[in-house]
């Protein structure tokens, strides 16, 4: 069993130091396409593994600011290394690119991210198959064939918030040589460190908690040295790098997780338990009600249950569309995990494209609203919530 739980302290200090000589409370940003060497033999010393020096030649390379935001992301996953992206699905598709190669099988669950299982499908174009299965231990078993080479899983999942039991799974995993992959954007590891469990790689859509603020697209891959390097090595050929402008952002960012998060805990709890008694609810997705089927998982998961609530509005689609539009602090956008409350009716941000009825295949009815709180204060939101729900 696993609670473990950044703190603020580590969110602030982790990796910190006095960045390379500078003197610099935050990491400065290094604006350098190239770096230079002293001469030749400092150069032969870099390329043959001699040398002290922490930088590259070339900024597709790395680069110092995004270094640094590596080395406290790492600390705070507790792995060996985290490798930047330019967004949470570069990490992904390199991830994929580098692992996997004509014949091999991956399985993910159901209820994730929607360009990942796109992209699952796509790899069907190289020879790699996939098979989508429902987030419980024993689909995942059933599904493992001799070909399998990864499993791949949101923790929790999007948008109903289900959990799997990564005890098993990764149980599973070792007895048939597969690695296992959390997608753990939801969670961050304020809630929950899936190394520890045993998970192999950790990704993040830095955009969403990690980040706060809604003002940067990055993704993380964390793990041992031995499974993120290939990754990394990969990076510098498709080129998805991250620039050294949103490394700062993300830095500064991770600096608050820890208080963020506590307030997204805790006003995710209070507003779940108040849309679970009110009249014109259907039904709530929270891992913190006792009415969510993973409740009993993310209890002995998890430190807290995030600030994305998912709830069925009672009614129509012109209902449900009434309701958002009445809402006066989230803002209608994609995304969560910033300071500032963000609301959707999942069949249109997400599923607009698809036929009602291929939505409602796929689990996205026409009521179904996914609200990712911010750091607005929670009786401030019940409020909100409770006069648009009112509205006709």
């Amino acid at each position: 069993m696993s609670k473990a739980r950044v703190t603020s302290t580590e969110c602030v200090q982790a990796a910190g130091g006095k960045h390379h000589g500078t003197h610099a409370i935050t990491s400065p940003i290094v604006h350098s396409a190239p770096f230079c060497f002293d001469d030749t033999k400092d150069l032969i010393d870099f390329m043959e593994g001699r040398s002290e020096r922490r930088q590259a030649e070339y900024g597709r390379m790395t680069n110092p600011t995004v270094t640094a935001v590596e080395e406290k992301l790492a600390a705070l996953e507790g792995a060996e290394k985290a490798q930047l992206f330019s967004s949470g699905m570069a990490a992904v598709t390199s991830l994929f690119f580098t692992l996997l190669q004509s014949g091999d099988h991956i399985i993910l669950t159901s209820d994730s991210y929607r360009r990942t299982r796109d992209f699952g499908f796509f790899l069907g174009k190289f020879g790699i198959k996939m098979d989508i299965v429902d987030p419980f231990a024993k689909a995942i078993e059933d599904a493992v064939q001799p070909s399998t080479r990864l499993i791949f899983s949101e923790i929790p999942t999007n948008p109903y918030l289900h959990f799997i039991d990564l005890h098993e799974v990764v149980e599973i995993a070792r007895k048939n040589n597969v690695l296992v992959v959390a997608d753990s954007t939801f969670a961050t590891p304020c809630n929950l460190k899936p190394l520890e469990i045993g998970v192999n790689l950790v990704i993040h859509s830095a955009t969403k908690y990690l980040g706060g603020h809604n003002d940067l697209i990055a993704g993380v891959l964390a793990g041992s040295d031995e499974l993120v390097q290939p990754v990394t090595e990969m990076l510098m050929t498709l080129g998805s790098i991250c620039d050294p402008n949103t490394a700062f952002l993300l830095g500064r960012g991770l600096k608050t997780l820890g208080v963020r998060v506590a307030k997204q805990n805790a006003s995710g709890q209070a507003v779940a338990e108040f849309l679970e008694k009110h009249p014109r609810i259907q039904r709530v997705y929270y891992p913190g009600l006792e009415s969510h089927p993973s409740h009993d998982l993310a209890k002995n998961l998890m430190y807290g249950y995030g600030g994305v609530v998912t709830f069925l509005v009672e009614g129509s689609f012109d209902d449900t569309s009434t309701f958002v539009d009445h809402l006066e602090i989230p803002q209608i956008a994609p995304s969560l995990g910033g300071v500032d409350s963000l609301v959707e009716q999942v069949a249109i941000m997400s599923f607009w494209n698809l036929p009602k009825s291929e939505r409602e295949a796929l689990g996205i009815p026409d009521n179904l609203v996914r609200l990712a709180i911010g750091i607005e204060e929670a009786e401030d939101l019940i409020a909100d919530l409770d006069q648009a729900l009112k509205a006709r």
